[in-house]
């Protein structure tokens, strides 16, 4: 039995969150402090997070810690790893969930906002995923939890620079998870479509994206729930709502036709 099975019991297990202060990074602290989790929050406002890092305690009735942190800083990312586990021990799960996005069309994209996306939804993941890691690999147990989103399978216009960072996610996790497996440790992929959060209000500018898609946009706490029920299994990838991942393998078996749906049919940006 690989040693990150026994996550599925996380009382008094320590589970770090990026991109906690709001949205579906929030709504998965939550769900792990209800599973008795030592929640450690992490994102850009330390005041959204204190109010985060309170509730983990008051479901959990255990610690909690908020920690500032810009994902885009490397320096940052290594010292906040540090002090998590110098003052509340091991990191047994990490959510990387901090990310951003801009629905723009590429011709008009600004490219130092590009950079700076890769930045955040690329580069941060894998800087924490690896400081992270290292010290999980040291003990032979760990999960970590990758939030990347259907955009990254299936691509629309206005999507470009963002379905690349979250492609990018995809790859690297597909390779990591092979490499940890042997050390214990286990790597789940998240392919959320749309959420109702905060996430909108800067990717969305027309302000009606959400209103378009209807049915299809998700709820971040019934996501939440089934990601925090994936730890400590040996599920490689959870894509929601399930339309998505049918949607994606009728999409390799007819690219052409999936295509002309993507850039007609499914393009409600």
């Amino acid at each position: 039995m690989q040693n990150y099975r026994h996550l599925k019991d996380l009382r008094n297990r320590v589970a770090l969150v990026t991109g906690a202060s709001s949205g579906l990074g929030e709504q998965i602290a939550y769900q792990l402090a209800r599973k008795g989790a030592i929640v450690v929050v992490c994102a850009r406002r330390k005041d959204r997070l204190e109010v985060v890092s309170r509730k983990c305690q008051e479901l959990s009735g255990r610690l909690s810690m908020a920690v500032k942190l810009d994902i885009a800083q490397p320096d940052q990312i290594e010292r906040a790893v540090q002090k998590v586990e110098n003052q509340l021990g091991p990191i047994d799960v990490l959510v990387n969930d901090a990310g951003f996005g801009l629905m723009e069309e590429f011709l008009d994209f600004k490219m130092e906002v590009a950079e700076k996306m890769f930045r955040v939804n690329v580069l941060g993941l894998m800087y924490m995923t690896k400081y992270v890691a290292l010290r999980m690999a040291s003990r032979n147990r760990g999960a970590i939890i990758n939030i990347a989103s259907v955009a990254g399978k299936i691509a629309t216009p206005k999507s470009a620079v963002y379905s690349a960072t979250k492609a990018a996610v995809l790859g690297y996790s597909n390779a990591l998870r092979l490499e940890l497996k042997p050390l214990g440790i286990s790597v789940l992929t998240v392919n959320p479509g749309p959420i109702k959060t905060d996430f909108f209000n800067i990717a969305d500018k027309t302000g009606h994206y959400l209103d378009n898609i209807g049915l299809l946009v998700l709820s971040s706490e019934k996501t939440a729930r089934k990601i925090v029920q994936a730890i400590g299994t040996s599920r490689r990838e959870l894509n929601v709502p399930y339309v998505f991942e049918v949607i994606h393998h009728f999409y390799q078996l007819f690219p052409w036709v999936g295509d002309y749906l993507a850039g007609s049919l499914f393009n409600k940006k």
